[in-house]
């Protein structure tokens, strides 16, 4: 009699731990597969060097959604092998995201990537100034020269303008200013070898730098893409005659903080070593940051006869064959009504 009431304790005993058991294993796949309760506009998450996944259990505690026992997240993270592979960094909590996606995210290390973009026709000076404002980029050049950046960046002695190319780059948190200018520097280095390997016979250029300076110059002397080819035409023809380019924004660049926005003769004629008007041949250096568009033209520039050209007001530029129709446009587009 006594042996058959232990029996069915011990049979009720195990029916109620199996029971259990199933509950709880339940729960735990629910708990794994269940998105989290994020808002709309989707929260953050930092974890952060050397974060374990008890502290990173605890850490989604306090996060709005995640009020389930986190321990579940723990025994899945370490029964999976995943619990010594989480990666530090900023991730993103978004609706419908459940804590398995979520710790699968951390293990691949799909971190928040932020933006910045280069934008063509920037000087480096401009660059700078757009870096050190950035939220998410470690500032580690702040107070230093630009020769003391560019020898930080393993160029000493090279002069900066021109050598960062024009793109938008993403990067995560934590991401230093350094770093960001070397990887626009080494896609300026590639873009340009490529790029000078498809000049054309003829070009007016000797070497990968000199495409950069004259691209430069076609950068800031207009934004309409189809021009670039035209005025880089223009310009190749004035340097295979010996003429001096006679072009503004190389002026502007050589005066630097002095140009007050009104470019006036006496500007044109004050000697720098960035006037075009008096000296012959390119400046020393790019005059500002050129994309791939003007790089292209640079190398290949338009076929053609015309020597001048004259902004026509609307964004765009006529070009001329000779002085006197030059003139003629100078006299119709920028002397009109003065």
């Amino acid at each position: 009699m006594i042996f058959k009431r232990l029996w069915r304790w011990g049979l009720a005993l195990a029916f109620g731990l199996a029971l259990s058991l199933s509950l709880i294993y339940i729960d735990y796949r629910q708990f794994l597969e269940t998105p989290l309760s994020v808002p709309a506009q989707g929260l953050t998450l930092e974890i952060k060097p050397g974060t374990g996944i008890g502290q990173l259990a605890r850490q989604l505690q306090q996060q709005p959604g995640l009020s389930r026992p986190t321990f579940y997240l723990e025994a899945y993270a370490r029964s999976t092998g995943l619990a010594s592979r989480l990666k530090a960094g900023e991730y993103a909590l978004t609706p419908g995201l459940t804590p398995r996606l979520l710790l699968d995210r951390i293990v691949a290390g799909r971190v928040i990537q932020y933006s910045l973009t280069i934008v063509e026709g920037w000087t480096f000076r401009q660059l700078r100034q757009t870096l050190a404002s950035h939220p998410k980029l470690v500032q580690t050049l702040s107070g230093l020269s630009d020769a003391e950046v560019m020898a930080r960046l393993g160029h000493p002695g090279e002069h900066p303008e021109g050598w960062f190319l024009p793109d938008t780059y993403h990067f995560p948190a934590g991401f230093t200013d350094e770093a960001f200018l070397r990887r626009a520097r080494a896609a300026m280095d590639q873009r340009l070898r490529e790029i000078w390997d498809r000049r054309a016979p003829g070009a007016p250029v000797n070497d990968p730098y000199q495409a950069l300076i004259l691209a430069s110059i076609i950068e800031k002397e207009t934004g309409v893409a189809a021009e670039r080819v035209e005025i880089a035409g223009v310009f190749a023809r004035r340097l295979r005659q010996g003429m001096r380019l006679q072009t503004d924004p190389a002026v502007i660049y050589g005066l630097g903080e002095v140009f007050d926005g009104n470019l006036r003769r006496r500007d044109l004629e004050t000697d720098t070593p960035y006037n075009t008007y008096t000296r012959p041949g390119l400046p020393p250096t790019p005059i500002a940051l050129p994309g791939i568009a003007a790089l292209e033209a640079a190398v290949n520039p338009a076929s053609g006869d015309t020597l001048y050209f004259v902004a026509d007001g609307e964004g765009g530029h006529v070009f001329s064959r000779t002085l006197e129709e030059h003139n003629r446009a100078v006299r119709r587009y920028q002397l009109q009504g003065r």
